[in-house]
């Protein structure tokens, strides 16, 4: 099974993601860490990405649909929970069309829908809680991820709706409700 968890920066894709390794059996497949293991290692990737990622910008679709290839080959035969891929609806075909090179498929995209608010109140907690370990958890680069999120990455519900994958899930419930949410949609 491929699932993608989709909604706005802190709306709770990876405490999901995480839920679901533990339940499932899948292998989460975030960006997000994929990008800071990276740069957590210096490698050139990793530079590059930093950089992109410190102005709040969206790193490369080659760059992330080749992350996620090599990923999926190495260690998915039970499927995978996409977290952060796609941002983009060229992403998106780009990842339709690795996905159906290795004829995969995609099950479900489930939304997670937060109000704003509630978003920046999250990244502040988060920074808190790790000290302000992630450079991008601040609430001026949430304002230019949220930015990027609402033009580059919400038409993206249209595109799965129209390809009948779309679910969403109340992210203002607490963490065992919205993944309780996921289950019933996952049967």
């Amino acid at each position: 099974m491929n699932i993608i968890l989709f909604g706005a920066p802190g709306a709770g894709k990876g405490t999901q993601a995480e839920r679901l390794v533990s339940h499932r059996g899948l292998v989460q497949l975030s960006t997000g860490e994929m990008l800071r293991a990276a740069i957590a290692a210096g490698t050139d990737l990793g530079q590059r990405a930093k950089v992109i990622i410190d102005r709040g910008e969206l790193v490369s679709d080659d760059i992330i649909v080749e992350m996620i290839a090599a990923r999926i080959d190495d260690d998915c035969a039970n499927g995978a929970i996409l977290d952060g891929v796609p941002r983009t609806v060229s992403q998106a075909h780009a990842l339709d069309k690795m996905l159906n090179s290795k004829k995969l498929a995609l099950d479900y995209v489930i939304e997670i829908k937060v109000d704003k608010a509630a978003l920046f109140a999250r990244i502040e907690n988060r920074a808190a809680e790790t000290g302000g370990a992630r450079s991008d958890d601040n609430a001026d680069t949430l304002r230019k991820r949220l930015e990027v999120y609402y033009e580059n990455t919400a038409p993206l519900l249209p595109y799965y709706a129209d390809k009948g994958v779309l679910k969403s899930v109340d992210g203002m419930n607490s963490i065992d409700e919205v993944a309780s949410q996921i289950d019933r949609i996952l049967g």
